[in-house]
């Protein structure tokens, strides 16, 4: 049965050679700047704004015909940044970013309501590039929530380790948490590697 629903997802995406592509992951794990890096390189211009502070990205944000050519093939997207999925948003989290009290509660409103989008936004997309920080411990409750709800779905998933340009990066600890789905890693602020995801985003959706 997999198979044969593997199968009639390839022909789809085949005939319409056109994919909603959602970038999902907790907040700050650099699903903007991975965004910012395949518009540029193929649009020629960033997505969004970046910044430490978390949930910089509090409504989705969207580039069309975003293009890749790769193996003979071209695949147009419309990419999805989408706003970082946290089991809990604390307006007390971002005060030690310099936010004042005001400043921080209009943040974590803004924030939880983009929660509630990214989630609404998964009955959307055809595919998602799901980001985890390859600092950090992968095996969270938000990252857990996040694939579970793809899984329900059946959002075709490629996971990717970020950030593996820091030298804590620990990327065998992110393939291990999440065994059996297609994974990539990459440093989303130096480019290495953003070939073999175009590469994987090929192979995964034609």
């Amino acid at each position: 049965m997999l198979d044969k629903i593997v199968g009639w997802l390839k022909r789809l995406f085949m005939r319409k050679k056109s994919v909603s592509l959602g970038i999902y992951g907790s907040p700050n794990v650099g699903k903007t700047t991975l965004a910012n890096r395949i518009c540029v390189d193929l649009v020629g211009e960033p997505m969004g704004a970046i910044s430490p502070i978390p949930h910089e990205t509090r409504v989705v944000q969207k580039k069309d015909k975003v293009s890749l050519k790769l193996h003979g093939y071209t695949l147009t997207m419309s990419l999805l940044d989408m706003p970082g999925i946290a089991v809990k948003v604390d307006y007390r989290d971002f005060l030690g970013y310099g936010l004042s009290k005001e400043e921080a509660q209009k943040r974590a409103r803004e924030a939880t309501r983009g929660v509630v989008e990214a989630v609404r936004h998964m009955d959307k997309v055809d595919a998602a590039l799901f980001i985890i920080d390859a600092t950090q411990d992968p095996y969270t409750q938000a990252n857990i929530t996040i694939l579970g709800n793809m899984e329900a779905r059946g959002i075709p998933v490629i996971i990717v380790a970020n950030k593996i340009d820091l030298p804590e990066a620990n990327v065998s600890r992110v393939k291990e948490a999440f065994p059996g789905y297609n994974f990539v890693e990459v440093s989303a602020m130096t480019g290495e590697n953003i070939d073999k995801l175009y590469s994987e985003i090929v192979q995964k959706l034609t």
